[in-house]
Order: structure tokens, then sequence, then C-alpha cells
């Protein structure tokens, strides 16, 4: 099965400096197959059994630590889960531009949450299971709905990905 791997804060800003095939090194080294990367900011395709890919995050973010010295959040989508969360987007059935979508994936499905819809107005998002779905009219560098934000109010980890990654991830576990 494929699976798509987002690591948080590879290579942006010049932080956290990773070269992707090294990336690709410590996926395969941890016995994933056809491992791919999507462009430089810590997007991982990769093949592997169900019960490795759920140990990849603590496998592959361990490797990390080890070999550079800092903590990288990471998430697992499988290419099923993918594909739901471009069918189930709530903005799209409204009619939102794609340009304006983001979405933040969760490394936990929470039951409910207290959440600020008014944080960053006119910014809205919908939490669906492991997801939160963003309409951001601005753009994601003006919006008070960060990581740090979602992360504390929600006690997990999450990262965010902009609609046309999302769509390239799924085709390419798709594939």
């Amino acid at each position: 099965m494929k699976y798509a791997a987002l690591l948080r804060g590879i290579n942006v800003g010049g932080k956290n400096k990773l070269p992707m095939k090294e990336l690709i090194e410590l996926f395969a080294a941890a016995g994933c197959t056809d491992v791919e990367t999507y462009i430089q900011s810590g997007n991982v395709v990769f093949k592997a059994p169900a019960t490795l890919a759920k140990r990849v995050p603590q496998i592959i973010t361990q490797k990390i630590a080890e070999r550079y010295g800092y903590q990288v959040p990471l998430i697992v989508r499988s290419a099923a889960e993918l594909a739901k969360v471009v069918d189930e987007n709530p903005f799209l059935a409204r009619g939102a531009a794609e340009k304006e979508l983001h979405v933040y994936f969760l490394a936990d499905k929470l039951a409910a949450a207290a959440l600020d819809a008014q944080r960053s107005a006119p910014d809205e998002f919908v939490l669906q299971g492991r997801e939160i779905y963003l309409r951001l009219p601005n753009g994601m560098g003006r919006s008070k709905l960060t990581n740090a934000y979602f992360d504390s109010k929600l006690k997990t980890i999450c990262t965010a990905r902009n609609w046309a990654t999302v769509l390239q991830l799924t085709a390419l576990t798709d594939s």
C-alpha cells in the first residue's frame, strides 16, 4: 500500500535542513520501498505494509534526531485517507477558490475541541476527523490559524499543506 509522510518544518526558511536524497535513504533503511519526495519541504511517498507504516513516524523522527539533532513532527496518511480528504473538503462544495484552501493533518483524531472560529476572520476552518480544512482568503502567512495555535488547543501535533500539494500527494499515492 502507498502512503504519504508529511514532515513539519523541513527546509522551510532555511531551518532544519534535510537533503531529500538523505530523507529517501532514511525511509529505505526503515524498510519502505518505492520512496520518492515531492518538493523540498518534507513530503515523502512510499510503499510499506500497514504494520510498518504505523511505526514510520517514530522510526523516522528518531533517525532524524540522531543524525541531525532536531525533532521533526511526522504524520502519515494512506492513499485511501488522502483520497477521502480530497472528497470531503467542505469548502469545495461551497465553491471556494482552490488557491485559498489548505489542510492541517493531525496526529490524533479528536472527539471535540474548543476552537475560536473568529480567531482570524475572514479565515474559516472545519475540523473533521484527523483533518482541519481551511479557507484562507488572505493566505497562510497572514492567518492566525497556525501550527502553534492548533497544537496547543488540540493537544496534538499537526502539519499543514496547501490544496495543490494535497492534490499532488493524492495523485502520487494513487498511482
